[in-house]
């Protein structure tokens, strides 16, 4: 009952008879898999170290790669989502992503890759990108490498001092890459830095690092997230009076976490968050499954395991303006989790506010009308509070 186990894949054959395990060395999760056309192998789509990655497995276990940078069906955050679809003459066609654009269409074939579209150029050709350059550094609570993702504005200049993002992605078990993102490039465009990250939980690296917070989350992600915040203000051009925190889901309940730990951010806005997991693992979609898989026991069993892995518990510590943003229609992580965050925010004095989003549910950009109102609700709660702002 881990919180998450790597995706094997298995071969057998039709006739029933022994079960083969096919991908045991490669320690990442099998996406999607397809037949190759001569049947002496399976092509599959897996995650590495936040790049989608497409490979040739041969049934000794054999892996051979195909094509990497497989992404962009992710628009809002940048997730890794990808596909593809194998020809009967061997050709595979999948979705190419990228920082720089959304899904476009290539094809590989003979070990040779080639970008079939470019469907987005009537937008770029006008519209200027931040750009996107990885960044790893040490965790300070136990020297573990961890990777992320700096974003700087569009007419970056190093020499200047910029506020900083934070955004931090949900899940837990799930990875952010190096691929497009709207919601991130918004905020570039805005003017600020952005951090995303894959701390401790996320997917694409080996099972042992995403079942480190098995039972115990969140915690450490909280260093190694800091940990993180700190590499980009040694690039020099961030200014650390000036750093803003946000996230979903599993990404909310991480900023809910960090606001009770520090006073280090001027503002968070945290998106469709568990607060207190006592009333979520017997109120959200899947209680069979929550209560099993990611604690010990039942709540009633040990209420205190559940209590010191909630933001609610820390809440008293909070003094960061927050704003609460879920949708109403929300059933893994229901809007009741942000009316006690609220509530609590408002008894303890705190300035805080609340977004409701009418039918909208746990994906809130699924609509493109929500992405907007949602990233310009993060941006006028960060500038509300942006004391460098007014100078500028």
């Amino acid at each position: 009952f881990q919180g998450h186990t790597v995706r094997n894949l298995y071969a057998m054959d039709v006739k029933g008879g022994d079960v083969q395990l096919i991908s045991e060395k490669l320690d990442r999760s099998i996406q999607t898999m397809s037949w190759a056309s001569n049947s002496k192998g399976l092509y599959i789509q897996y995650t590495d170290q936040g790049d989608g990655k497409l490979a040739l497995i041969s049934l000794n276990g054999k892996v051979k790669a195909v094509a990497s940078r497989l992404g962009g069906l992710s628009l809002g955050r940048p997730y890794n989502a990808a596909s593809f679809s194998v020809a009967d003459n061997g050709r595979v066609a999948y979705t190419l992503g990228g920082p720089e654009h959304p899904a476009d269409l290539a094809v590989s074939e003979n070990g040779k890759s080639h970008r079939l579209t470019h469907v987005n150029d009537d937008l770029f050709d006008y519209k200027k990108l931040g750009q996107v350059t990885e960044l790893r550094w040490l965790s300070s609570v136990d020297q573990r490498e961890v990777q992320g993702w700096l974003v700087t504005p569009p007419d970056f200049d190093p020499s200047q001092k910029y506020p900083m993002i934070l955004e931090i992605h949900g899940g837990p078990f799930a990875s952010y890459g190096s691929v497009f993102s709207t919601e991130v490039q918004l905020f570039a465009a805005a003017g600020y830095v952005v951090l995303y990250t894959n701390p401790r939980g996320s997917t694409g690296y080996c099972q042992e690092f995403a079942n480190l917070i098995h039972h115990d989350y969140p915690n450490n992600d909280y260093h190694d997230l800091m940990s993180g915040v700190d590499a980009a203000i040694d690039k020099g051009f961030v200014d650390k009076d000036r750093l803003y925190v946000t996230g979903g889901s599993g990404g909310g309940v991480l900023t809910a976490w960090i606001i009770g730990k520090t006073d280090r951010f001027k503002a968070a806005v945290v998106a469709k968050p568990v607060i207190n997991w006592i009333s979520f693992v017997l109120y959200a979609d899947n209680p069979g499954f929550f209560y099993k898989y990611w604690f010990p026991n039942k709540p009633w069993d040990d209420p205190s395991h559940y209590l010191k892995r909630s933001p609610l518990s820390y809440v008293g510590n909070v003094k960061t303006p927050t704003m609460l943003l879920t949708g109403e229609e929300d059933h893994r992580t229901p809007i009741a989790e942000s009316e006690q965050f609220y509530a609590a925010l408002k008894l303890q004095k705190v300035e805080s506010a609340m977004v409701r989003i009418p039918g909208a549910g746990h994906g809130i950009a699924n609509r493109p009308s929500n992405l907007v109102a949602k990233v310009a609700s993060i941006l006028a709660w960060f500038e509300k509070y942006d004391a460098g702002s007014e100078e500028e």
